[in-house]
C-alpha cells in the first residue's frame, strides 16, 4: 500500500470520525468543506431533510485569468462568499465539518473569512 493510499485511507477515518459527532439543522447547518488537487468548494447543509442551502467554490474565480486556485486567497473569497450568502439567508450560527482536512491553510483560511462576515461558528 502506497503513501498515497494511506494518506486518503487516514482521511477518510477522520472523516467518519468528525460525521459522527457534527450534525446540521435549519437553525444551524452544517458547513462542509471538501479540497481537491485544484479547487475547493463548501456547502450549507440540512442534515435534518438533505438540503444544500448554500454553496461556493473557487470555480467560480476561473474566468479572471491566471489565478492559482489552491492559494489561501482563493479560499479566502469563498468564505467571504459564502459567508454573504448565509447572513442574507439569515443563517447566523454553523457547525463547521472539516471533513477530515487538517485546520490550517486553505481550509483555515476559508473558516476565518466566513467567521468575518458574521457569521459563528
Amino acid at each position: 500500500m502506497g503513501l498515497i493510499n494511506k494518506k486518503i485511507l487516514a482521511r477518510k477515518r477522520r472523516k467518519k470520525r468528525i460525521r459522527k459527532k457534527v450534525w446540521g439543522t435549519q437553525d444551524k447547518p452544517r458547513l462542509c468543506v471538501y479540497k481537491s488537487n485544484r479547487y475547493i468548494y463548501a456547502q450549507l447543509i440540512d442534515d435534518t431533510r438533505g438540503v444544500t442551502l448554500a454553496c461556493a467554490s473557487s470555480l467560480e474565480y476561473k474566468k479572471e485569468g491566471k489565478v492559482n486556485y489552491k492559494s489561501v486567497e482563493v479560499a479566502k473569497k469563498v468564505g467571504e462568499k459564502l459567508g454573504k450568502i448565509a447572513i442574507e439567508k439569515g443563517i447566523k450560527k454553523v457547525v463547521f465539518d472539516r471533513s477530515g482536512y487538517p485546520y490550517h491553510g486553505r481550509i483555515k483560511a476559508l473558516a476565518d473569512s466566513v467567521r468575518k462576515q458574521g457569521v459563528e461558528f
